[in-house]
Parts: C-alpha cells; structure tokens; sequence
C-alpha cells in the first residue's frame, strides 16, 4: 500500500522534473484547468464576478499546457488494442474508430455536438487545438454521460485513464512519438485500478509537498503516499457546499481550483496572472444544477419517502423543495460524521496528513495573510455528508465508489463484493449503474480494460462497508425512500 523509498525516489524525479503532466489530477478537483508555462503574462482587469459562459469556454477551449497527444495518435491507438478488438478497428471506418476509442476510454462527445455527425466530434473530456493536440480538461473526471446523455458536471463513472495511458504510450513508441509526463509518469505511480476512479489524491499531495507556502518549487526529499482511487463528486454539489472535499477541509473559493496546477513550469506569478480564468470557472460551476430523472415517477409513494427521508437522513443531507435556492442551501448542513459511526472506508481519510491540509492554510491558495483569510479544517475527524440533489445520476455511491445503486446503498448488507458495469443505461430498478454481480475478477483475460471493468471491494480502499443507517427502515420504507431520492 505504501510506496518504497526507491519508488518515491523515482516519484520525486518525475514530479520535479518536466517530464510529468498531473492530468489525473482533475479527478480529485472540484474544478481546474491546467496551464501553460508559456502562457500571456500581461495584466488584466480582476473580475469580480464571472460569467459562466465563459468559465465553460475555458474549460474545453482553452489548452494551458502541453498537449498528451496529438490526432494521429489517438487515430492509431486501436493497433494496441487486443484481440478481437483490435480487427475489428481494422475493418472499420476512421469515424468508427473514434466512436470505439471514446467508448473504449469513457470519453462522451460534448453537449452542442450534432448527433447526426459519423464521428463523435472533440470530446467533452479533452482540449482539441486547430493543429489536432489533445490536452486534458477537469471534465475528464467530472463530465459523463448520464442514462447515456452526455451530461458536463457528471462524475466520469467509465473514464479508464489508466488503461488509455498505457495504449497511448505503446503508440506512440510504436509510431515514433515522443513520451510526455503522463506516458511516463504513469510507469511509477498507478492512475487507477478501476474504470471510473483514480488515484487523484496522491497527485495533489505530491506536487503541494515540492512547493513552500509561496508556490516556490523547492528541492525536498520524497515522501511516502497511500496509493487509493477516489469516485469524482458531481460538480453540482459546488453551490451548496461551503467546503470542498469529501473531508470537507478546504474553505471553497476560486483560488483554491487552482491549486493542481502545481507544474514545475508554473512559477508563483502564475497563479496571480491566471486567477480571473478561475473567477469564471467558479462561476461556472456555481451555476450547475442536477439533470431531471428521465423516467415516470410514484408521485405517491416520493411523498412518503420524503417524510421517512426528513425523519431519517436530513440531519446530515439536509432537506429539499424550499420556496427558494437560498433557502434549499441554507438547509446543507454540511455535516462531518466521525469515521468510527459512519464505517465507510478510511484510507481517503488517514491518506492526506495533517500537515498538508496545515501547509495549504498556510498558501495563496487559502488567502494566507489577507484579511479574508479561509478557515482550514487540519484535523477533520471524518467524512462530509454531501448534498444529494441529482444522487440519482452520481452512481457510483460512497467516496470510493464502491456501491453501484442506491438500492445496494440501502441494503448494506446486499452490496456486491464484486460487481461490474454491463450497460451505460441508468438501471431504473435499483437506481444507478448497470451491474452484474461476479465471482472473481477475470485476471486471465486479456483485454486489461476487461478486467478493470471490475470493482473488487476487497481490495485496499475500496471497501463497501458502513453507512448502515438504512437498517432502521423496513423494506416499504426503503421503497419509498429509493422513489423519493429520484426526485431530488
């Protein structure tokens, strides 16, 4: 579980040098852009209040560091396929092509794209420049698709970074192309062992543990991490919750989205330079709102659901349906439940030291110094309940993404051990991912994306477990909550 001396040898080489891209990074954050060393340094206007148009623009338009690849690797990428996917790339079209690879890597074509196109278009997940670079956007963690719609905001339940790293780097070293930091730094550090989780939260502590509290880069010996995936949160929690993180440590503000940019090439002036972009992304994500559930609904049976859900859950999720969105935020109540009662899995937890939080309340990030200095929580003694507007769409459940259906969610004692993902359909029934419970992982097949199509919730930080709260419930009242957590 915890990386040895040799490794964070070569962890802190990678992490220091320029031959590392943290784009796995976007999973664990609420909300960022990478950015370009050689990005304009000239002085703009502050924005005091952004505009969430143009947050958006920023994030799928605007490429702020070197790319990952370009249009001719991702064209070739199917030639490292394994059989029989492979052949059947081969006999297909370029579009076609496309479509797989997007499948293949739980990439989603972008809201505006017409659907009538042969090919899927740029994907939500990626910057795509004029000259056919591919960059990495915060949506390649937080934008999916949802009952198949393609929906910005969504945790990415299929992104499979790992697995498109390795293919992109056999590819490119096939057809000639150079390595970039992710070909390479994905050979030290795991991205993630599951489709739709990454390790993001090592990422994060890696880059802060080489800067001091003035985002200097500094010569520092390496340090042990917890490797972990971590399940993305919806970005439409963003407007409730005053915290960020499923620990809820960090005061939110537009400063602290932009603290995974931590890139050698990005120095102290930076982050200044580039902080009205993050006013616009804050925007943005502020005006994000949960989908409507796609199918019919027991208007009936939701309204004593909801009752049940007010008498059993709403001191830790808060309520729904106030007159007003003030109002509907004001019953958040933001609430950290000790990790001893809630039961959930605890590496996430004990992963992030006190100190890093110590040092992040120390930075720019969290307004060290100034007079509208944020509160850090260092010590947090357990996990935030989250708002549970649109929960219905956010499957998996838990921080882990270890629960697929909020029906598993309310019988803790029937949550699969192992399960994996059949269909991209919502499974109207149980409420979440499509899911067929198995045996064992199938470590004899081939295809590394078949068997990381497998969530396995025996292994480190991934367990099922806790948040029994549900047993107080008879199987009706389950019924009726399950219908009315359809509705929020």
């Amino acid at each position: 579980m915890l990386r040895s001396t040799s490794a964070h040898d070569g962890l802190a080489r990678i992490l220091t040098s320029r031959m590392w891209v943290p784009a796995c990074l976007m999973a664990f954050s609420l909300a960022t852009a990478p950015t370009l060393a050689n990005a304009e340094n000239e002085s703009k206007p502050t924005v005091t209040f952004g505009d969430p148009a143009e947050g958006y623009r920023l994030l799928t338009e605007k490429a702020f560091l070197p790319s990952d690849f370009n249009q001719t690797v991702i064209d070739h990428v199917w030639q490292s396929w394994p059989e029989p996917l492979r052949s059947q790339a081969e006999a297909a079209s370029i579009a076609q092509r496309r479509t797989m690879a997007f499948e293949r890597y739980g990439l989603t074509p972008r809201p505006e794209h017409d659907p009538t196109e042969p090919a899927p278009g740029k994907p939500l997940q990626y910057v795509v420049s004029d000259n056919g670079n591919w960059t990495m956007n915060c949506f390649s963690c937080h934008g999916g698709s949802v009952d198949g719609v393609p929906t910005p905001g969504a945790p990415n339940n299929r992104f499979a970074l790992q697995t498109m790293t390795e293919e992109i780097r056999s590819t490119k070293f096939r057809i000639g192309q150079p390595m970039t930091r992710m070909d390479l730094g994905s050979l030290v550090i795991p991205l993630g062992t599951t489709h739709g989780t990454t390790n993001a939260v090592v990422f994060g502590m890696g880059l802060m543990h080489f800067r001091n509290e003035d985002l200097e880069v500094i010569d520092k010996p390496p340090a042990s991490f917890t490797h972990h995936d971590m399940d993305a949160p919806p970005w439409w929690h963003f407007y409730k919750r005053p915290y960020i993180y499923i620990d809820g440590f960090a005061q939110k503000g537009h400063r602290g989205l932009m603290q995974f940019m931590l890139v050698p090439e990005n120095g102290p002036d930076f982050f200044a330079t580039h902080e009205n972009d993050f006013r616009h992304v804050y925007a943005y994500l502020s005006s994000l709102r949960p989908p409507q559930y796609p199918h019919p609904t027991n208007a009936s049976l939701a309204q004593t659901g909801k009752h049940l859900f007010e008498q059993n859950c709403a001191d830790c999720h808060g309520t729904y349906g106030h007159a007003t969105e003030a109002e509907n935020i004001a019953a958040y109540p933001n609430h950290r439940v000790p990790i001893d009662e809630i039961g959930t899995d605890p590496v996430r937890l004990r992963a992030l030291p006190a100190a890093g939080r110590l040092k992040y309340s120390k930075s720019w990030f969290a307004n060290a110094g100034q007079t509208d200095e944020q509160t850090t929580i260092v010590n947090p003694e357990g996990y935030v309940a989250p708002p549970l507007d649109g929960i219905w769409a956010s499957a998996p459940y838990f921080h882990n993404g270890s629960v697929p259906t909020l029906w598993h969610v309310l019988h803790p004692e029937q949550r699969p051990e192992i399960w994996r993902r059949t269909s991209e359909k919502l499974d109207p029934s149980k409420v979440g991912l499509s899911v067929e419970t198995v045996n064992r992982v199938p470590l004899e097949n081939p295809d590394v994306a078949v068997r990381r199509n497998h969530f396995d919730t025996r292994r480190f930080g991934k367990s099922a477990a806790g948040h029994t709260y549900p047993n107080v419930l008879t199987e009706d009242e389950k019924t009726a909550v399950l219908e009315y957590l359809k509705t929020l």
